[in-house]
């Protein structure tokens, strides 16, 4: 059993599942998914918010959930308000091998497809990794793109 509480993703209505990245952890022991805009209900200062601007998930992380929010770029600056009063954390440099479609909005620089993400989050804080990325297309673009991590 995790010394840690599970990784919660939420979801937002208009996320395509069959274009979601996180899709295939759905039912895995570790992870909870909600619907947006669904109350969470969390534990105050148990969780941190994976995110931008935050300082660095570090070793005093180790013992709390992740809180992941699964949308588009767009759609997940709309759904921070409702977690605004979880703290926010953010992840060392990593590269993404998801493609950038959007002809509309640009995509941060630092932006991760949400499974690379949780992929860096867990690495960072020593977590369990194994088959994170076994369904993600792009997985072994992204390890080669991050093997110096």
């Amino acid at each position: 059993m995790a010394d840690y509480p599970p990784t919660v993703i939420v979801v937002h209505p208009r996320e395509k599942r069959r274009k979601c990245t996180v899709e295939p952890l759905r039912g895995r022991e570790g992870f909870q998914f909600r619907k947006f805009p669904a109350p969470l209900n969390l534990p105050p200062g148990e969780y941190v918010r994976l995110g931008l601007g935050g300082p660095l998930l570090g070793p005093e992380d180790q013992h709390r959930g992740l809180l992941v929010l699964d949308g588009t770029w767009r759609l997940a600056g709309v759904m921070e308000a409702m977690v605004s009063d979880i703290p926010v954390r953010s992840l060392p440099p990593w590269k993404t091998a998801y493609p950038r479609t959007s002809k509309v909005h640009e995509d941060p620089a630092a932006g991760l497809a949400t499974i690379e993400a949780i992929y860096a989050a867990y690495h960072q804080l020593g977590r369990p990794t194994e088959g994170l990325l076994d369904h993600y297309y792009w997985a072994e673009q992204f390890l080669e793109l991050n093997r110096d991590r």
